[in-house]
């Protein structure tokens, strides 16, 4: 069961190597993506909340990548997130999430931004607001012209709200749905987690 399966990215190459998949999503013109792609039958999509919606059924692995968590914009709506991957598993499932750590050590006192990418056709950086562990990723794309011979530069402007979690945080809220932290991760690779780690694959074991 992917949470917030969006166009498919990756429970369409999963379902296409023969692992049955199941999805939710929130967004239907993402979800009417998807189903350019593949059919109903081979990968059943159900609109809904993340954090509420209900399956029929029961999984061995609900996942949820690319940071995609922190759309949930409150510890209460985290929390009932944990609790519904928590319904939909068998026991002895996994709960699987990727997450960015904040990177708030980059912030000097009084800072309140930290740029992400710098290139000529990209501009990207979070602000932050410590009290309610919220960040904004701003977005600015270069769309047309190349600023040479009097010809006009534009840019596309963008931003997205997040709620971040610490890894500590993430294992209360498992606790709390009843899951128990089974393995922490730097990246899919499986290197090993650390002070340094710009992100985590974390994974949280229904018990028997």
């Amino acid at each position: 069961m992917e949470f917030a399966i969006g166009t498919g990215r990756v429970g369409v190459p999963l379902r296409g190597r023969g692992v049955p998949v199941a999805g939710i999503e929130l967004s239907e013109h993402m979800a009417a993506v998807l189903r350019r792609k593949v059919g109903e039958d081979e990968l059943p999509v159900t609109i809904g909340d993340m954090a509420i919606t209900v399956v029929p059924g029961e999984f061995t692995l609900v996942y949820l990548v690319y940071n995609t968590i922190t759309n949930l914009l409150t510890q209460d709506e985290q929390v009932e997130c944990f609790r519904n991957a928590a319904r939909h598993l068998a026991p002895g499932g996994r709960f699987v999430i990727e997450l960015l750590v904040p990177p708030l050590r980059f912030l000097p006192p009084g800072q309140v931004a930290v740029p992400f990418d710098v290139s000529d056709r990209h501009l990207g950086f979070d602000t932050f607001d410590l009290v309610e562990q919220v960040l904004v990723s701003h977005h600015f794309t270069r769309v047309d012209g190349d600023g040479g011979a009097g010809g006009d530069v534009r840019y596309r402007r963008g931003n997205s709200r997040h709620r971040y979690a610490w890894p500590a945080e993430l294992d209360l809220m498992a606790r709390i749905a009843g899951l128990e932290l089974e393995r922490r991760v730097a990246d899919w690779d499986g290197s090993p987690f650390g002070q340094d780690s710009p992100k985590h694959v974390s994974v949280w074991r229904k018990p028997v």
